[in-house]
């Protein structure tokens, strides 16, 4: 079997982007579509959000601070904050806003939604990378304090990750609102059909106020490229792999697929279902057995780099993972090795069928079609799985939502992972409390070496997170954490951390 060194088709996210100070007219509106299902305003995060409920909370629902264009921490909800020296209190003094009912925001409320989302009955997603925070505080009327247990410098991170965006009643705080019923009538019905219409205004001292106008909508993959295509999507986001061949083969301008440059887990988990893979052994034989090099080289993402630990590059205090060794021999030097120990594992008894639960599309089939090429010479048969329950080992695809190392290791402690180990729950216990940044990445680096020797996953690369954009936008801008700003995206001149 032969694996070309460019995948064959790939989708992502529509967006047409206008506003009057760009010098459109005055009725202009940036078309912006996103992958999946169309977006709504969620209340409470139960769940992982979709790619448009993520994007839709992160502009009509900030947090107290919020990522601009390129994923730097800009004021949201609060227009100023402090940290103490010891990092265990964090100070907010919130902006002098109004809910849309013209009522004013007041820090005691604000206090009372980040408590619900971070009490222990809390189903947000994203609760347990906030576990050093012990309290959030009303100090006056404009003045919220969060106490920690030990030091986190990437909790503003955290904060501003659209999971604790700030939401009651299903009204956020902006920066964008719902479009109302006039502004709405005066588009061009094209431009509004279906979606979620939605409003931004940019106050200036000595001039009139620009309004910027999207229309974010969901759809498939190759609707939305077709779209951007012919020109009526500005603006395409929430790309993955398995939609990244529909991109890659479409007729769009040189420059418009980017790539964010997200950290996260891209790989393989395996469940408790299959016998054999809760041998540690096994587990290992089949990491080594995968060509990296050529299963990166297959996605053609500029920049992604093939990885066998845990952690990533460039996370927090940890510097750059040592790689095995075996990962920079060459996969027909160490193959007659990998059949020998797969001889030596197995020995007469019949080689496993394992069930593998992939992303779907023209890129889950590369996946699959890779990984039976590498595992066929072991005698090991690899089939889809319809579902998570029913599969031997389940594909995940997740960005990392701070620059932590620790977010990484806690999707593998016992309490939520099939396969675990012991050991390393007392270290990444003792890594939540330590009281200096020193003692924790060491600490976080030991349990990291424990869960690798165990193989509890099998890593890939980083995620692949792709945009489809135009000219039209020419604020947009790739970012770690794949969460994009609709404010300025038509106009550079516009800062993001306009309130």
């Amino acid at each position: 079997m032969r694996f070309s060194r460019r995948l064959p088709l790939f989708v992502s996210l529509a967006a047409l982007l206008t506003c009057a100070a760009c010098g459109r007219d005055d009725d202009g509106v940036t078309q912006v579509g996103v992958i999946g299902p169309d977006p709504k305003l969620v209340e409470t995060v139960t769940s992982p959000l979709t790619a448009g409920d993520a994007l839709v909370r992160s502009n009509l629902a900030q947090g107290l601070v919020r990522f601009d264009e390129r994923g730097q921490i800009v004021p949201g909800l609060a227009e100023r904050w402090n940290v103490s020296d010891d990092g265990l209190s964090y100070i907010f003094r919130l902006q002098n806003s109004k809910w849309p009912d013209d009522r004013k925001i007041k820090a005691n409320e604000i206090a009372r939604i980040l408590s619900r989302q971070l009490r222990q009955v809390s189903t947000n997603p994203l609760k347990d990378t906030m576990g050093a925070v012990t309290e959030v505080v009303a100090m006056t009327d404009r003045v919220i304090e969060m106490r920690l247990a030990a030091p986190r410098p990437n909790l503003l991170q955290l904060l501003a990750q659209p999971e604790f965006g700030l939401v009651r009643a299903g009204v956020g705080t902006g920066p964008f609102i719902p479009a109302t019923a006039e502004q709405v009538a005066s588009a061009r019905p094209e431009e509004i059909e279906g979606g979620m219409f939605i409003t931004h205004r940019i106050r200036l001292a000595d001039a009139k106020d620009p309004i910027e106008r999207a229309h974010i909508i969901g759809g498939d993959a190759k609707a939305l490229v077709a779209g951007f295509a012919a020109g009526t999507i500005d603006l395409v986001l929430g790309g993955t792999v398995g939609d990244l061949p529909i991109a890659m083969r479409a007729k769009v301008p040189r420059g418009a697929l980017r790539f964010d440059p997200v950290a996260g887990l891209f790989g393989l988990a395996p469940t408790r279902r299959s016998e054999v893979l809760q041998d540690e052994d096994v587990r290992q034989l089949l990491s080594r057995a995968i060509d990296r090099t050529a299963l990166v080289a297959g996605l053609n993402v500029d920049g992604l780099a093939p990885r066998a630990t845990l952690l990533q590059p460039g996370l927090l205090g940890i510097g750059t993972p040592q790689q095995p060794a075996w990962l920079a021999v060459p996969m027909e030097d160490r193959r007659v090795g990998l059949v020998a120990e797969a001889n030596r594992q197995f020995g007469d008894t019949d080689r496993p069928t394992l069930r593998l639960f992939l992303p779907e599309g023209d890129g889950g089939e590369y996946l699959l079609a890779r990984l039976r090429f590498d595992w066929a010479p072991l005698g090991i048969k690899v089939e889809r799985a319809p579902s998570a329950a029913s599969a031997d080992l389940v594909w995940v695809d997740e960005v990392a939502p701070s620059s932590s190392p620790a977010w990484f290791l806690r999707r593998f402690r016992c309490d939520v992972a099939p396969i675990c180990v012991e050991e390393a729950e007392a270290v990444l216990a003792g890594a939540r409390t330590a009281p200096s940044a020193v003692l924790r990445n060491g600490l976080l680096l030991e349990a990291a070496r424990l869960m690798d020797k165990a193989q509890l996953f099998i890593p890939i690369a980083a995620p692949v997170r792709w945009n489809l954009v135009s000219g039209r936008v020419p604020g947009f801008a790739e970012n770690p954490f794949a969460r994009h700003t609709l404010v300025g995206l038509a106009n550079t001149k516009i800062n993001a951390g306009t309130p």
